[in-house]
């Protein structure tokens, strides 16, 4: 399952830049990661 998250920092996530501001999607899993470190949020649809 895959969620919708804000990024925080800019990253690199499977070989594609990840930038900071801008919203993806990506595994539930890794998105809860991110969230708990404060390196993205739960985008808001």
């Amino acid at each position: 399952m895959k969620i919708k998250v804000k990024m925080n920092v800019q990253t690199s996530y499977h070989g594609e830049l990840l930038r900071a501001g801008k919203v993806y999607e990506v595994e539930k899993e890794v998105a809860e990661r991110w969230i708990a470190s404060k390196l993205a949020e739960e985008a808001q649809e």
